[in-house]
């Protein structure tokens, strides 16, 4: 005897993402589980190497990005993320870096994610459906024209933070995407950043080569950003602070690789001089060299 149909009432169907570059099946039609172990990690490792390439390939629009997150900067500007889980993530993890790399404010460089900090240990997916999710946040942060906000989305299409990047836009900010699929400019955003990444091996898995290439990609904006603000020398980090033995050890190397002349006790001793800020030290053994 046939079974009767369940009476369930009808819902609304989500809408069909299928075209979306990182929902697409990957071109190789590799079957993950019939590779053993070894075959596996491999097979996972060379892909990723398509994020380098995306993101080298999405140079020129990521150094307008920097460009424009200067400017803000040095106005006394921020420098916003959005983002809906790993996307969010990984904007919070480079806001996070910032100060320790940089010395930088860290009310300078904010990482906000869809569902509150909680949702940096436990996913809160559905956060990200809501639009207007994020305008409780910007507004909380008083978002102006001298900040730049930068949506994070790997498939491009997240409503949290495109309805963010159009309240940061009606807020006066420059507003930025990136993506790592293909799509047009969305309403009230200045600078559209695509990392083409294409599809998963894990099909939709938009943690594995678009998360990289999106870390690749933060890493570099801010590394420049900061680069042209004067945070750096060479390939040093000139603003560090001396707050553990790790970070005293490196402020010291630094300082004999500026000045070799100096030995690593009167390193220390200049550094410590200079309450332990490794600018600060440098400024101070240059001003006294030019005097003489």
């Amino acid at each position: 005897m046939k079974e009767p149909a369940p009476n369930v009432s009808p819902r609304a169907l989500p809408a069909d993402r299928g075209e979306v570059d990182t929902e697409r099946a990957h071109p190789a039609g590799v079957s993950l589980e019939a590779l053993d172990t070894a075959a596996l990690i491999g097979f996972l490792a060379t892909d990723q190497h398509r994020a380098v390439h995306a993101v080298e390939a999405a140079s020129e629009a990521l150094a307008a990005l920097a460009d424009a997150t200067v400017a803000a900067l040095e106005r006394d500007g921020r420098l916003i993320y959005l983002g809906a889980g790993t996307s969010g993530r990984l904007g919070v993890l480079d806001a996070s870096e910032c100060p320790p790399t940089f010395n930088a404010d860290p009310a300078t460089i904010i990482g906000i994610i869809a569902g509150g900090d909680t949702s940096l240990r436990r996913s809160s997916e559905g956060a990200e459906d809501d639009p207007k999710g994020a305008i409780g946040e910007l507004q909380r942060l008083k978002v102006a024209s001298s900040d730049v906000v930068v949506g994070i989305a790997a498939g491009g299409t997240t409503p949290w933070v495109l309805g963010g990047l159009r309240e940061a836009h009606r807020r006066g900010a420059t507003t930025a995407l990136i993506s790592c699929a293909r799509r047009t400019k969305p309403e009230g955003c200045d600078h559209l950043v695509v990392l083409a990444t294409g599809p998963e091996p894990l099909v939709g898995s938009t943690r594995m080569a678009a998360g990289t290439a999106t870390k690749i990609a933060l890493n570099a904006l801010t590394t420049t950003v900061f680069t042209r603000l004067g945070r750096v020398r060479g390939g040093l980090m000139i603003d560090l602070r001396a707050t553990n033995e790790k970070l005293h050890d490196r402020c010291l190397r630094i300082l004999l690789e500026l000045f070799p002349d100096l030995d690593r006790r009167e390193a220390d001793r200049r550094l410590h001089a200079a309450g332990d800020s490794l600018r600060a030290a440098i400024e101070s053994i240059e001003a006294q060299r030019r005097t003489h």
